[in-house]
């Protein structure tokens, strides 16, 4: 029997954000729909990626939630007097891309630790990897997702609506067709501040790069 995305619907985890950085969003018109995380560990992709402006509106978005989000930085830039300390302080993740497992194997290991410790860890990933149009998406986010067995994020930004919604949380089955057709329907009419560099969401594989 063929089963759908499940998507999940209670949010045990509850956080407490800044309520400096909700003002300051909606200073300049945006708000943030958020109601909780249904697990303590998961994988975010934030979609459409098209500026860098959107750096700065998911910093203030992530300071607003309370999420101790993450993001992948090559192992080396931690070891930079000062610099390093400061990736640590935005959410760096250090990753040795030289490791044997590769640099989707290295992050289920940072998982795995989590997940044996208890402690809260949310990866976020832009799937088109770059702010420029492209054919799709890469797909070690999805490899991360399934192998650690977290549940994945779809987070809208929103430029059109001047909104992020971080309400909608699936599994992933593993049948990239029928996943990747889900995640476009929540996905929607969600704008980018470039709409026309926002790429189409389908799985992408470069033949010259590895995720």
């Amino acid at each position: 029997m063929v089963t759908a995305p499940v998507e999940l619907s209670e949010r045990p985890v509850q956080l407490h954000g800044s309520a400096l950085a909700r003002a300051l969003l909606a200073l300049a018109g945006w708000r943030v729909r958020f109601d909780g995380l249904p697990a303590a560990q998961g994988v975010a992709i934030v979609y459409p990626h098209t500026s860098n402006w959107d750096f700065v509106v998911g910093i203030l978005a992530k300071w607003a939630i309370g999420i101790p989000a993450y993001f992948w930085a090559k192992d080396s830039l931690f070891k930079v007097p000062v610099f390093g300390a400061w990736m640590r302080w935005v959410g760096g993740l250090p990753i040795d891309r030289s490791s044997p497992r590769g640099v989707v194997g290295a992050t289920v290991d940072v998982f795995r630790e989590h997940q044996q410790q208890g402690r809260l860890l949310w990866l976020v990933v832009a799937p088109e990897g770059t702010r420029r149009f492209t054919p799709g998406w890469r797909s070690g986010y999805y490899q991360v997702a399934l192998g650690a067995q977290v549940p994945l994020a779809l987070v809208k930004f929103d430029w059109g609506r001047r909104q992020i919604v971080f309400t909608d949380f699936i599994d992933l089955t593993g049948r990239e067709d029928e996943d990747y057709a889900r995640m476009a329907q929540i996905y929607g009419d969600a704008q980018g501040y470039h709409p026309q560099q926002a790429s189409p969401i389908v799985p992408w594989r470069p033949a010259s790069k590895k995720d």
